[in-house]
């Protein structure tokens, strides 16, 4: 199948490579020049584990190519699907800025020819496929087409895997030739016998947010018990072990720290909340479930705080993990770039380093922060060391050569990678999110 994926951001890059790992011929487009010729020459712009010999594999066999040119490739598509940036509104009220999604509308509408079903893969409000079908049909009257939802539900630093061992697909529809479109691009999926889930188009486009809502509210929950069980002097640890193996609840989002962030959960929060707010619905638990959130990251700059006796001024600390996860180079609403910042501002001396994540934070923290090419050489001369990101280097430092380094050993664990007794043994204090 003739596919045309309109945007090469994260969602689109990897969802326009994996359809044509599946054999479908896709064709990528964005305004971008710089960006085009870059991919045409195997420079992939974001970090994502195997995504890179993914996009050289399926150039190589011609399944996949990248172009500025709209118009020949959404002629000869049978599905365009707009992945385009629906970031959170420059007014700072939460809306989602669906400015990309309609600008695309327009551009693809003159390009139709045939039967094409239109795919909105992106992050979008309900009614948003009835607003494109809209502009659609005002731009080109004769186009013969639908307007479909299908979510992506791809974690990053596993979206590949998310994308190819799907738990489902949700495919919002009104029409069964725009089902059977959907389906048949999905169809190498049958063998596993993954779930498609066909649902109305305004369910399609609810579903996305409720799960990240609910996923958010999960980790904020958990956050508030690391709280509580900071305050008592319980585990939250063994907490999360107890109430995770209760297979109503799962063990999955239960792991305390800093604070979520990243591409998805701040934004489609907001946003939600004000989807329900346009519609006379309070959402009070999603509503919770972000000031929760906020608190929990200046909780975490108090917790770094009382290390030192109520003052960092003068401390110098060492950062590993700049990044709001693991396996990623995303450093969108990063619990970093809340905290780093407010322990500069009071005097604190910050050395710092991330597998991937160090080029776009010199963008984004303060100039005075140092970045250093290993865990080791942050930590040196330092103060306390805080582990704000749990990459897999970081699980197995050696702790004799960090003492060693360091000048006064404060170990803070804001992920909980560690055990306190393994940490205190090398001669540290420990300070975890939860656990004493």
């Amino acid at each position: 199948m003739n596919i045309t994926m309109i945007g090469t951001g994260y969602v689109g890059l990897v969802t326009g490579t994996c359809f044509a790992e599946f054999g479908h011929r896709v064709t990528c487009v964005d305004k971008i020049s710089d960006k085009i010729d870059k991919l045409k020459n195997g420079v992939i712009p974001i970090y994502e584990p195997g995504l890179e010999t993914m996009v050289a594999k399926n150039t190589r066999e011609g399944r996949l190519d990248f172009t500025t040119e709209l118009g020949a490739s959404v002629r000869s598509a049978e599905a365009v699907f707009i992945a385009v940036g629906t970031p959170s509104s420059r007014r700072g009220d939460g809306y989602a800025d669906l400015t990309y999604i309609y600008d695309a509308s327009r551009e693809i509408a003159p390009h139709l020819s045939g039967y094409t079903v239109i795919v909105d893969k992106s992050t979008v409000p309900v009614g948003t496929a009835r607003q494109v079908s809209r502009i659609v049909s005002e731009v080109n009257p004769d186009a013969d087409f639908d307007v479909a939802s299908n979510p992506e539900f791809l974690r990053e630093g596993a979206a590949i895997t998310d994308f190819m061992r799907p738990d489902r697909v949700v495919i919002g529809v009104e029409s069964e030739r725009a089902e059977a479109v959907l389906r048949s691009i999905y169809q190498p999926l049958y063998l596993q016998e993954t779930p498609i889930v066909k649902t109305g188009i305004e369910t399609a486009e609810l579903t996305k947010y409720a799960a990240n809502a609910f996923l958010a509210t999960k980790i904020s929950f958990i956050n508030e018990m690391a709280l509580l069980c900071d305050a008592v002097g319980a585990d939250v640890v063994a907490l999360a072990r107890g109430i995770g193996m209760d297979g109503r609840i799962g063990a999955k989002f239960l792991h305390p720290g800093p604070g979520y962030g990243g591409s998805c959960f701040p934004k489609d929060t907001l946003a939600l909340m004000r989807i329900a707010q346009e519609n006379g619905e309070h959402l009070r638990v999603v509503e919770a479930a972000i000031e929760a959130n906020g608190a929990q990251k200046a909780m975490m700059i108090k917790k770094i705080r009382d290390v030192f006796g109520g003052s960092e001024a003068g401390k110098t600390i060492a950062v590993l993990g700049l990044t709001f996860k693991p396996e990623t180079d995303d450093m969108r609403d990063s619990p970093s770039l809340t905290i780093v910042p407010s322990l500069v501002e009071k005097g604190a001396v910050i050395r710092a380093h991330d597998p991937q994540g160090m080029q776009e934070a010199r963008q984004l923290l303060p100039a005075s922060v140092v970045y250093t090419e290993n865990s080791y050489e942050a930590c040196r001369e330092a103060d306390a060391v805080i582990i704000m990101t749990e990459w897999n280097q970081y699980r197995a430092l050696d702790l004799d050569r960090l003492g060693s380094l360091m000048r006064q050993k404060h170990f803070i664990d804001l992920r909980n990678v560690y055990q306190p007794e393994l940490v205190r043994e090398k001669g540290f204090t420990y300070t975890g999110v939860g656990r004493s």
